[in-house]
């Protein structure tokens, strides 16, 4: 017999690996209402240069990346997340790190423009997991 917690923990992992590839996937080809329902209302985007706190900013701080047309929808460019590491323990609140690779030129000649890492904090809503938190490191 398999124990609820057990179940309820590899759920929230599942939910929670999920989110981070959205993320990815949705920076990249998805649409941004989309992307930031992914977060809480008072999310931290800690980039540098570019930090960003709620919804609101982290949409904006997307749609500035995007007029760029180095990412997004038509940009040929893709975040590819690696070697993700989950801890959920049952409760509200969990933690995931991971690695990223930025491609540019996807449909040409793929070219690494850029690698880091993801420290993400998630809090378990009412909707579900949200990111209540990314930090984000290069190299």
């Amino acid at each position: 017999m398999i124990d609820d917690a057990v179940v309820r923990r590899v759920a929230d992992d599942l939910d929670i690996r999920t989110i981070v590839a959205r993320l990815a996937q949705y920076a990249d080809v998805g649409d941004l209402d989309d992307y930031v329902s992914l977060f809480t209302d008072d999310a931290h985007w800690a980039m540098p240069n570019a930090p960003r706190t709620g919804r609101a900013e982290i949409r904006a701080g997307a749609e500035a990346r995007r007029s760029t047309g180095d990412v997004g929808p038509g940009s040929n460019s893709r975040h590819m997340i690696t070697t993700v590491a989950v801890a959920a323990d049952g409760s509200d609140t969990a933690f995931a790190d991971s690695y990223f690779l930025f491609f540019v030129d996807t449909a040409e000649a793929p070219t690494l423009k850029l690698c880091g890492a993801y420290h993400d904090t998630f809090r378990r809503t009412t909707e579900g997991w949200k990111l209540e938190r990314r930090e984000i490191t290069f190299g």
